[in-house]
């Protein structure tokens, strides 16, 4: 919002939330029906039935570049800002949307009010000239103006700087205006479709054409990589008049033009470092982290959850929505693409201090991890993850999610033993995710029940209990055997075979643990999952926490999305490890049978800002 909010600023369906789509809805449906019901053939018109693939196209292609900018300056070559985004600046972005469908309205109601909108042909040369002509005269110049009123400080107060807010821009940033603004934009684009249909020299390629090359040129204008490779500027010099590269979101007195530079040129309010920074930007390489989190896909609408995704989703804890069913056919195309996919891919990047971080993502479902003859591929894939962060020099690589899996490669311990010289320190984060759990249990708790699948962190933990003089409560003769035959014989004495599901109301959870478990689980129950993933909620009588995980200190930068079904600025225990181990410059593996020493580990993350995460959620 602008600092001083003028009249018009909100949007009219802004009440509405997702249901503002609906505005649509009648236009919509009104032009489908009278192209292919309508008995008329006068009534059937090509203009008026493209209308909705051409919104629907123009959705896909802003979402395109979200993905592609965020990839690319996750990477960081060619980047052009360093300064971080966060989550207020996506919650400002998240109506990015509001201009597509206000193009809709205004496109469906000039068809129907305007004859001359009404069966123009596909393509009409003289048309397309006129648009362009007019776009590089009036159009262009009438911007420049406008923008500069926009910068006055009674304009700029009340509506431009809700635009200015993003100091680092995304591609939507370019469309995130007050309402009234997007108007007057409007008017301005609106100049060369009204002539041509006045004049009778539009096309359906002549509009469609203008209002594509006026996306593609605003959302590259503001994805913050440079794109345009020089030599296209010194083949064709005059090109510099005519595409932009700026620096107006940092230098708000200069480059006030749409996308061609020439009436800047003209008016010399050309940013002087303009030219500097832009091969500067060209010749920046990708950024070698000092560390790097590996982590996985997880249901098959985490895809959509990614920071590569839909950035509103992504800026939410992950959460099942029912319209996402509509997404089946790209989901279908991503469960194949992981099949033949056998590369990591940068998610994102951020800054602990002077510490860079990365998170990389294997390209497979969690589902795809409990397939037998799937292992070999995804162990490939993180073999060969370990080996490209070790030629590159990284220091620590963390390993999240089932990356770790014991049966899948024994905690990490399968990588050490095929490569014993790495530099690269590869961290399951074991100690720190056993650390927090024990924190989370309330003080002057005598007895915790112990259930799911056991798991390298469980044992830690039953044994630090155990010998803690806490008993640990076992449902599972199996479990039992299996974790006394770890302890010493004086710890053993506090590790308890029970057939009662009444004797303690905090239980230690884990992978495995059902429904019915959960039902027999005395009321008011505090489930503390030790796992990677928590367990379905199922009692709203009970409280669950969060897995192990720890609220970020304030200096962790350009942390815009949630790590999987985790609250804003959580970090789960096995991705701050990794950090904690770069910052202490620890120099040992944890992986396998190794685990730290958890109070040691403990203190070090609450000496480096990291804060208890103690919140707990009734189902």
């Amino acid at each position: 919002m602008a600092a001083k909010p003028g009249i018009l600023t909100e949007w009219p369906w802004a009440r509405l939330g997702n249901f503002k789509y609906l505005v649509l809805a009648p236009f919509a449906c009104h032009s489908i029906y009278t192209f292919f019901m309508s008995k008329d053939e006068s009534e059937r018109d090509m203009f008026n039935i493209l209308l909705l693939p051409l919104t629907l196209f123009r959705m896909v292609h802003y979402q395109t570049w979200i993905s592609l900018s965020r990839y690319r300056t996750a990477k960081g070559n060619n980047r052009i800002l360093d300064k971080s985004i966060e989550f207020d600046q996506v919650d400002r972005e998240s109506n990015w949307d509001d201009e597509i469908i206000l193009f809709g309205l205004v496109y469906y109601i000039g068809y129907l009010i305007l004859e001359q909108a009404h069966h123009i042909p596909m393509w009409r040369t003289d048309g397309i000239v006129i648009t362009a002509l007019l776009h590089i005269g009036p159009v262009e110049f009438l911007y420049y103006w406008l923008h500069r009123a926009l910068h006055h400080h009674f304009l700029y107060s009340r509506y431009h700087s809700h635009h200015h807010s993003s100091i680092v821009t995304e591609p939507i940033s370019a469309v995130v205006h007050p309402f009234v603004e997007i108007l007057a934009y409007y008017t301005l684009f609106g100049l060369p479709v009204f002539t041509t249909l006045f004049t009778g020299t539009a096309s359906i390629a002549s509009i469609g054409a203008y209002i594509i090359y006026i996306d593609f040129m605003n959302l590259m204008g503001h994805c913050n990589f440079e794109l345009i490779p020089k030599w296209m500027f010194s083949v064709f010099p005059p090109l510099k008049y005519f595409m932009y590269h700026s620096l107006h979101h940092t230098q708000f007195r200069t480059n006030y033009c749409l996308f061609m530079p020439l009436y800047d040129y003209i008016y010399d309010t050309v940013d002087k470092s303009s030219d500097t920074l832009y091969e500067k930007s060209l010749e920046r390489e990708a950024e070698v982290p000092d560390v790097v989190h590996l982590t996985h896909l997880t249901t098959l609408e985490s895809i959509y959850h990614l920071r590569l995704g839909f950035a509103s989703l992504a800026s939410k804890p992950h959460a099942s929505k029912w319209y996402m069913l509509l997404m089946w056919p790209v989901t279908l195309w991503s469960i194949m693409l992981t099949w033949i996919y056998d590369y990591t891919f940068v998610v994102e990047r951020n800054l602990f201090k002077n510490l860079k971080l990365q998170t990389w993502a294997i390209p497979k479902y969690r589902v795809q991890y409990f397939m037998q003859w799937q292992r070999e591929s995804i162990n490939n894939m993180i073999e060969k993850a370990i080996i490209e962060a070790d030629h590159k020099g990284i220091k620590v690589l963390s390993l999240g999610l089932l990356n770790q899996e014991e049966q899948l490669n024994n905690n990490g311990e399968l990588y050490l033993r095929r490569h014993p010289q790495l530099k690269v320190k590869v961290v399951d984060g074991s100690s720190l995710a056993v650390a927090v759990v024990l924190n989370s249990i309330p003080k002057g708790t005598s007895q915790v029940v112990l259930r799911g699948r056991l798991s390298k962190v469980a044992n830690s933990i039953a044994l630090v209990l155990c010998k803690g003089g806490i008993q640990v409560v076992t449902l599972d003769e199996e479990d039992y055997k299996r974790l006394k035959a770890k302890l010493t014989p004086e710890a053993a004495t506090n590790l308890v075979l029970s057939k009662s599901y009444n004797v303690s109301k905090t239980w230690l959870v884990g992978d495995g643990l059902s429904k019915d478990e959960q039902l027999k689980a005395p009321k008011g129950t505090l489930f503390i999952p030790y796992s990677q993933f928590p367990p379905r909620k199922v009692r709203k009588d009970c409280f669950y926490f969060n897995t192990p995980a720890m609220i970020a200190p304030k200096h962790v930068e350009n942390v815009d999305s949630c790590e999987n079904w985790l609250p804003r600025r959580v970090l789960s225990a096995w991705r701050i490890a990794g950090i904690l181990h770069a910052l202490e410059g620890w120099n040992e593996h944890e992986c396998g049978d190794m685990i730290l020493d958890t109070q040691k580990v403990w203190k070090a993350s609450l000496e480096h800002g990291f804060c208890p995460l103690t919140k707990t959620f009734v189902a």
